[in-house]
């Protein structure tokens, strides 16, 4: 079966799942998985800033989806679906993207030396869980080079200093470019990225981290959490931006604690919901799940 999935977004009015549907039936597709989202503008402002389509048939507000469709029987070529849509999008005023999920998107981990991350990734691309191959490990230590080279990954040692971080960071994108990597994980890279590489890499790198931000900022933020007693320790996932640690959230994940817990409890605890979080927000952007808006994130399930 081929496979392509489209995602769309809007502003809202009568008649776009209808002519979304009819474009994939009138040219011999099959609709596998429809997923959709309406929002209303916010009431003190209208529309803002998102476009408008004809008054005569806007609804206000914002419109999502995700569909995805059999193109095993599709008349169009790749371009011309991609001409074709190009009308529809005219017609609706629609911020599309589409893909062919016969390619398998390429990963680059970034890492430092906290190995937990990088292990269950590597595993679940071993085991088949994971769609999408992992083309490299990146890291400014060398600490993770068996790790990379157990699961047979090509392992790349980038050192970052104060005085060199613009190179290493000319050689870290080198390498992840060089390798086809259409997304980039940050699997606790503890190197705070540029706004320069934050924008090349926009939409497409991941970043994990404990979600006692902004609580407990600096160094052993469990101990910090021990110390006031949290009853709830989690973990976010998001996209990279220039913001440190403000970017879209894709994925978040709880788990309580209690007195009992020590120190160690916690941390042990945090790389287990880490590992889990950080797993399903590339697993969901990888599968095409993911839709940005603004500074948050419409995640189709």
């Amino acid at each position: 079966m081929s496979v392509s999935t489209l995602l769309i977004s809007c502003t809202d009015r009568t008649g776009i799942v209808a002519a979304l549907s009819d474009f994939v039936a009138t040219h011999g597709g099959n609709i596998l998985d429809a997923d959709q989202h309406s929002e209303p503008p916010p009431p003190e402002a209208g529309l803002g800033s998102t476009r408008h389509a004809p008054s005569d048939a806007a609804c206000g507000g914002v419109f999502f989806m995700r569909l995805s469709f059999d193109t095993s029987a599709f008349v169009l070529s790749p371009d011309e679906t991609r001409q074709a849509l190009g009308h529809l999008g005219k017609r609706f005023d629609l911020d599309w993207r589409l893909y062919d999920e016969s390619h398998r998107p390429r990963l680059a981990l970034l890492c430092s030396k906290t190995p937990h991350c990088v292990y269950d990734l590597l595993m679940r691309e071993a085991m088949g869980e994971l769609p999408g191959d992992i083309a490299c490990v990146v890291s400014n230590h060398d600490d993770l080079r068996g790790a990379a080279e157990h699961f047979d990954k090509p392992f790349f040692h980038v050192e970052v200093t104060p005085d060199t971080k613009p190179q290493a960071e000319r050689e870290l994108r080198k390498v992840v470019d060089d390798h086809g990597a259409d997304t980039v994980v940050l699997a606790r890279y503890m190197q705070v990225l540029s706004p320069e590489l934050c924008a090349a890499w926009s939409g497409r790198a991941i970043n994990i981290h404990h979600s006692f931000l902004p609580a407990f900022v600096g160094a052993r933020p469990y101990a910090q959490a021990k110390s006031k007693g949290v009853k709830i320790i989690g973990a976010t996932a998001h996209y990279v931006t220039a913001d440190l640690d403000q970017g879209p959230i894709i994925e978040q994940d709880v788990i309580r604690v209690t007195h009992r817990d020590s120190v160690q409890d916690l941390v042990r605890k945090g790389r287990d919901i880490e590992r889990q979080v950080l797993a399903r927000a590339v697993q969901a952007h990888l599968e095409h799940r993911v839709l940005v808006h603004g500074n948050r994130t419409i995640v189709f399930r």
